[in-house]
């Protein structure tokens, strides 16, 4: 069976380190496009060359966005620290980006067969829709880590991605597209706590992989405990890969989401209409809802510790 095809758009960030591992690995990864978010798409980029250059991976990175349509960048330093991973130490880049054209990566090189991942924030995507309004009907679809059915983490109604830019997903969830959407009532599902990752740690054999993997999960956990009080971290990132590579695993319904662009407590919020109706006069996006999560982490912990020799 042919592996997926697909375009990772990301802002490294500690969830999207093991999002790009497990892309990867299941899949065949055509080119990664950086963009603002958990950090400045300068820290992004490298990051994700040193990502790649520790799993023996040479797919291109193509350097996006550096800030929101209509706003000033907030990046995730809480979570992330100021460099995206935290502080953790891995070697200087050895390339160099191979552009900084991510939109037009993203306008020249889909197609028909290609999923874009996207799991950082939609700037880049929604400066391709600008361009070329057809652009959905020349992808298989497009994977979004972002927005919730029910509520947010970077304020009390909206999740992270989407709060750092409103306007770009606005955009995109306007656009009729084939959409699924993970957000955080979804990944908030899959939670990998020190005790799990204790016990495969020990299990598995060291290499600077594996060490890489511990320590990005260490510094993770250790900014949510501070922050939340939780020594769990959800798998964000991950299921927006996996909803591609593993569909069986997920459950998706379609629905109708607004992007709230201007409430005082609720920009950022994806509504979700859940209303019961015979028709829509809009477009549906597939918002996720139910995933088999025992079965995901394990997929997860299994490839990250047990089988990092990449694709």
């Amino acid at each position: 069976m042919n592996k997926p095809r697909l375009i990772i758009d990301t802002d490294p960030g500690h969830d999207d380190a093991i999002a790009l591992i497990l892309a990867h690995h299941f899949a065949d990864v055509k080119g990664i496009t950086t963009v603002a978010g958990n950090t400045s798409v300068e820290n992004g980029t490298r990051n994700a060359i040193r990502i790649c250059d520790l799993f023996g991976i040479d797919t291109p990175v193509h350097r996006g966005s550096s800030s929101p349509i209509a706003s000033e960048a907030s990046f995730a330093s809480e979570v992330h620290g100021v460099d995206g991973l935290g502080g953790i130490e891995l070697p200087e880049p050895s390339r160099s980006e191979t552009s900084d054209l991510a939109s037009e990566f993203l306008l020249d090189e889909v197609e028909p067969d290609v999923w874009v991942v996207a799991i950082g924030p939609l700037t880049n995507i929604a400066e391709v829709l600008k361009r070329d309004k057809n652009w959905f009907d020349r992808i298989a679809g497009l994977s979004v880590m972002g927005g919730g059915a029910h509520g947010g983490n970077v304020t009390a109604a909206a999740e992270f991605n989407i709060h750092f830019d409103p306007e770009a997903a606005d955009i995109v969830f306007s656009a009729g597209g084939n959409t699924l959407m993970s957000g955080i009532n979804l990944t908030h599902q899959v939670q990998v706590s020190e005790a799990d990752l204790t016990a495969v740690y020990r299990a598995s054999p060291e290499s600077p992989r594996t060490q890489f993997i511990d320590q990005n999960f260490v510094q993770i956990i250790e900014s949510l405990r501070n922050l939340t009080g939780t020594s769990e971290v959800a798998m964000h990132d991950p299921c927006a890969v996996l909803s591609v590579t593993h569909p069986d695993l997920f459950e998706f319904v379609p629905r109708q989401v607004a992007v709230e662009l201007h409430g005082t407590h609720t920009r950022g919020m994806t509504v979700v209409d859940e209303r019961f109706r015979v028709s829509r006069d809009g477009p549906m996006i597939d918002v996720g809802y139910q995933v088999k999560a025992n079965i995901v982490k394990d997929l997860i912990l299994e490839v990250l510790y047990r089988d990092t020799g990449g694709s």
